[in-house]
């Protein structure tokens, strides 16, 4: 597998504030959008070949707003992984816990899938595949 770190996905309870912060810090937003799937408003801070990943939940029931109510800061690690599919395949072979058996469309249309913290050693790792140019 081809592995590199895509971005670290930051869990914010205000977007805004957030980006101001990060503005002042140095930090250049690319437009903020919103992932229904994932019930967030999401912006992407690019820092060299990966990027910081702002994230405001939508809705009280989101994984994020559930993360908020206990903690704040990193939310998960994204990797980039050539073909999501058969990484998944391989995850699923080695006994790997995933949250997600399938992918689903993530953030800018994306393939995505989570892995379970428990697999792991408590971290929430994402794998996305980039879209299809």
């Amino acid at each position: 597998m081809n592995l590199r770190i895509d971005h670290l996905g930051i869990a914010v309870p205000n977007l805004a504030a957030a980006l101001e912060a990060y503005a002042a810090l140095g930090f250049k937003a690319d437009k903020a959008h919103d992932v229904p799937s994932e019930k967030l408003k999401a912006a992407f801070l690019p820092i060299g070949e990966s990027s910081l990943e702002l994230l405001e939940p939508t809705d009280a029931t989101s994984s994020v707003a559930r993360f908020l109510q206990k903690r704040s800061g990193v939310h998960h690690v994204c990797v980039l992984v050539d073909d999501l599919g058969k990484t998944l395949a391989l995850l699923r072979s080695l006994g790997v816990r995933l949250i997600d058996e399938t992918p689903r469309v993530g953030a800018g249309g994306s393939r995505v899938a989570f892995i379970h913290p428990r697999a792991a050693c408590g971290v929430l790792f994402e794998l996305k595949q980039a879209p299809s140019e």
